[in-house]
């Protein structure tokens, strides 16, 4: 399968096009940008919702649904909401369709809602409008919900995973007493999302805040997780949102604070995506296939035996059992793949491009030596290991295969940091790709130029490093600390 694959150095959009199709994770639908998930990529998409699940209800929340159409009125209520998502926005106007002689199906004209419906682009406003309804007293706050759901954003240019008219994503939605709870929550979730990508992602990440041009539509402070693709290029992998009052105002979500005054909530709102698949992929992967970190790898063990008939096939089904069970007691999920349709060099190519992070092989020799032969896919090593105690070092081999991926990330995002000081020095680098850490002097007008002339943009201000003072690389004005400047997707 790999030698279908095109290289990285080649053409790293077709390298990430073809992994994506091949790998079997997702493909185009008949719907004009719009995505089928695979079950492959369902299952790792899974294991990114579980363990994300967990870490909420750690955190005290708990989970709703809310509707997927949104009256247009409520989207209006809040104004620069809807001027950042209006011409993203899919729009419900009829209730019905009908046959015609000339025409086939069409709309029937007698069937025109009274208010036009939007196909949620976000969810702010449909629970805004009710946790009016919610939302009474101090008693009842705070009020930590997320829901799990997909939304519709209607994008002309797409890319699976990345960029998609409709994705799968989660989104939270919080009421404060007090402004500091609300801030507090907004950054509270920005350090699970962190700690999510580096300690099941293996993926590094940057924490900032964003400037006032690329904040969340609606929102006081926007905060976000920042990542650095193989190719040079940064990818916004989770936001959190600190919405101040704007949407409790907007739908007048009023409680009783305990001094028996009346006043509006504080509120905060973050989600993160399918997107985080093609971070995933782009973090991670090689020109051999897939490469998963073992903590979201829908299956950690691929065993296969090496069989010349059904005697021997039989004989490895039996000395493969014990080691099965020690490795499932363990935790490891494991897959025996002992089809004998299927070749074992098959297999092993499969398995190795669809990212499994460990392989085993078991053949007549191994069983008359007690042995196994073992392949990492991080490495592509392969080593022989002794069948006793096999499920304790397995699961080490995972740890030792998670830790490797997370710091090889980490080496390649350190190599890829740049500092700079000159407005031409960046814009002679800027080709290579990476993270650029220059002074800006905080105007939206030097922000627009940078963007404008180099297409790059400010993924953020770090929370932490260096907040030395400075000037601007651009126009030698002051700037209070150095911020993240990078191409991105």
């Amino acid at each position: 399968m790999s030698d279908q694959l095109t290289k990285r150095e080649t053409d790293y959009a077709q390298w990430y096009n073809d992994l994506v199709l091949k790998a079997d994770l997702a493909e185009h639908s008949s719907v004009r940008g719009c995505m089928v998930i695979k079950p492959h990529g369902f299952a790792i998409w899974e294991k990114m919702q579980g363990a994300l699940d967990g870490m909420f209800k750690a955190t005290g929340h708990v989970n709703a649904y809310f509707p997927l159409f949104i009256p247009k009125s409520f989207l209006a209520k809040e104004a620069s909401h809807v001027e950042g998502f209006a011409k993203e926005c899919a729009v419900v106007t009829h209730y019905r369709l009908k046959s015609d002689d000339v025409h086939g199906v069409v709309v029937d004209p007698e069937a025109k809602l009274e208010e036009e419906l939007i196909v949620r682009p976000t969810s702010e406003t449909i629970i805004w409008n009710t946790y009016r309804g919610w939302i009474k007293s101090y008693r009842d706050l705070p009020l930590l919900i997320n829901q799990w759901a997909n939304v519709v954003r209607w994008e002309m240019r797409t890319r699976l995973f990345l960029r998609t008219a409709e994705f799968l994503w989660q989104e939270g939605h919080t009421a404060h007493a007090t402004q500091k709870e609300a801030e507090e929550e907004a950054r509270r979730m920005l350090e699970v999302y962190a700690k999510f990508a580096e300690e099941w992602m293996a993926m590094p990440v940057i924490k900032g805040v964003k400037t006032a041009s690329e904040r969340f539509a609606g929102a006081v402070d926007t905060y976000c997780i920042e990542a650095l693709m193989q190719d040079g290029k940064a990818l916004q992998a989770g936001t959190s949102h600190f919405l101040g009052q704007n949407f409790a105002r907007a739908f007048d979500v009023l409680f009783t604070n305990k001094d028996n005054q009346q006043e509006h909530v504080w509120a905060t709102s973050w989600g993160v995506s399918t997107r985080l698949m093609g971070a995933l992929i782009m973090t991670h992967s090689d020109d051999h296939g897939l490469v998963l970190p073992p903590k979201l790898a829908p299956v950690q063990v691929a065993v296969v035996p090496i069989a010349k008939n059904g005697e021997q096939l039989e004989a490895i089904n039996g000395y493969v059992q014990p080691l099965l069970d020690a490795l499932r007691a363990k935790g490891i999920t494991v897959k025996y793949d002992n089809d004998d349709k299927k070749k074992p060099g098959w297999k092993f190519a499969e398995y190795e491009f669809k990212g499994y992070p460990v392989r085993i092989a078991v053949g007549p020799r191994d069983m008359e030596n007690g042995t196994v032969e073992v392949a990492r896919r991080d490495t592509l090593e392969k080593q022989v290991m002794q069948a006793a105690g096999l499920a304790d070092k397995v699961h080490h081999l995972l740890e030792a295969i998670q830790d490797n991926l997370y710091r090889k990330a980490l080496t390649m995002r350190e190599e890829n940091m740049h500092v700079v000081d000159s407005y031409a020095e960046f814009k002679d680098r800027i080709d290579q790709g990476g993270f650029f850490l220059a002074h800006w002097d905080g105007t939206a007008e030097t922000e627009e130029r940078v963007k404008n002339e180099t297409k790059a943009t400010i993924r953020c201000i770090p929370l932490a490093g260096d907040k030395k003072p400075g000037n601007c690389m651009v126009t030698g004005r002051p700037s209070a600390q150095r911020v993240i400047f990078a191409r991105a997707y």
